[in-house]
């Protein structure tokens, strides 16, 4: 049976403004069929790198907290610390990215959680029933104490996954720092020895004792280091980091196998907006140009079809002239998929193809216009 994916287009009227027209397809779509009452509900956004400015506003988000107070839940507004270097890389530092960017109790109506703490080991071990490449998903703590799951994202093209929607949301961005580490790589972290500066405190958080001080720079033993991450966090100066080498349709399995670690067990719902359709994740300090027109607000049950039916949408419309979407059509020729027309190495299909393997959901969607 096909999933129902609900959608609202741009148009607004001074009788119905887009805040009015998110909030009305949230209830169309039936989120009021949850229990929420006295519940934790995570809404799980990406709050934004500083510098990028296609991030969602924080309107959108108040919007969602609202309908979940008026329904009466507790609501907070989570992400979780980056593996990249950063301004988002410890919660002190990604809390001032959120205010920075508008995300604080004042414009949001409800709180900013960092959900895997200080450093970003503050993790929770989640069994993934099914999963073919991770069997403990390392889950931000406060998603995983939360009660209901609520994606709030950001719909745009990602240079590693084709693109990010609801299902790159849960799973990448709700994992702790080794989790992120686990989900992009195979191997172990490496120390930089052009940034090091022999301090040590790497060592001193490494449970393992994989981590020595020799001539002054850090070393790392791999046949000792289980690539927990703690030593990235650890480091200030960003000399330790993860090795990159797992492909990018393992890559896509392992964050679609997160994201049921995520949900799973939960009740759950879910939001795209497909507005300010970058090229590139919002994890980046530009955003560039939108490759296409804004398209609307899509919300679901089904985290699976809801980002099948946004890429459809994409993919449907026009590409906007002098984008990095036709810069890439006109070096390599036309490509009816947009997504991976702009990143050639990416397969998305392989996230939700695996997504519903791992039941859950379809990629078949009945979508109803609110």
């Amino acid at each position: 049976m096909p999933s129902k994916v609900y959608f609202t287009n741009m148009r607004a009227t001074p009788e119905l403004n887009l805040l009015q027209k998110l909030e009305k397809l949230m209830k169309s779509a039936g989120i009021g069929e949850i229990d929420f009452k006295k519940q934790f509900t995570a809404i799980k956004i990406h709050l934004g790198e500083p510098g990028n400015i296609a991030y969602l506003r924080p309107n959108f988000s108040k919007v969602v907290a609202d309908v979940i107070k008026e329904l009466g839940g507790k609501p907070f507004l989570t992400d979780s610390n980056t593996l990249y270097v950063g301004r988002r890389k410890d919660a002190l530092e990604h809390l001032d990215a959120a205010y920075e960017n508008g995300y604080n109790p004042f414009c949001t109506g409800c709180q900013v959680i960092i959900a895997d703490g200080l450093k970003g080991t503050d993790e929770a071990l989640i069994l993934v029933e099914g999963g073919e490449y991770v069997k403990e998903a390392k889950i931000g703590r406060a998603i995983a104490d939360a009660d209901i799951i609520i994606s709030l994202s950001h719909f745009k093209g990602h240079e590693l996954t084709g693109f990010g929607g609801a299902v790159k949301n849960l799973g990448m961005g709700s994992g702790s720092r080794a989790g992120k580490m686990e989900m992009h790589s195979e191997g172990k972290p490496s120390i930089s020895e052009e940034k090091c500066i022999g301090c040590g405190r790497c060592a001193r958080n490494c449970a393992q004792r994989a981590i020595s001080i020799k001539a002054g720079k850090a070393s790392i033993d791999h046949e000792k280091c289980v690539g927990c991450g703690r030593c990235i966090s650890a480091c200030p100066f960003d000399a330790v980091m993860p090795d990159w080498d797992g492909s990018n349709d393992v890559l896509n399995k392992k964050m679609a196998e997160y994201a049921k670690a995520v949900i799973f067990g939960k009740p759950n719902f879910h939001i795209c907006l497909v507005i300010d359709v970058s090229p590139f994740c919002d994890c980046h300090v530009e955003n560039d140009a939108a490759v296409t027109p804004d398209i609307g607000f899509f919300a679901s049950f089904d985290p699976v079809a809801l980002d099948q039916a946004c890429a459809d949408a994409v993919m449907k419309a026009p590409a906007i002239s002098g984008t990095y979407l036709t810069d890439q059509l006109h070096e390599n020729g036309a490509d009816p998929d947009h997504f991976h027309a702009m990143h050639p190495t990416t397969k998305w299909q392989v996230m939700l193809e695996h997504a519903e393997k791992l039941g859950m959901g379809t990629r078949k969607y009945e979508l109803i216009e609110v």
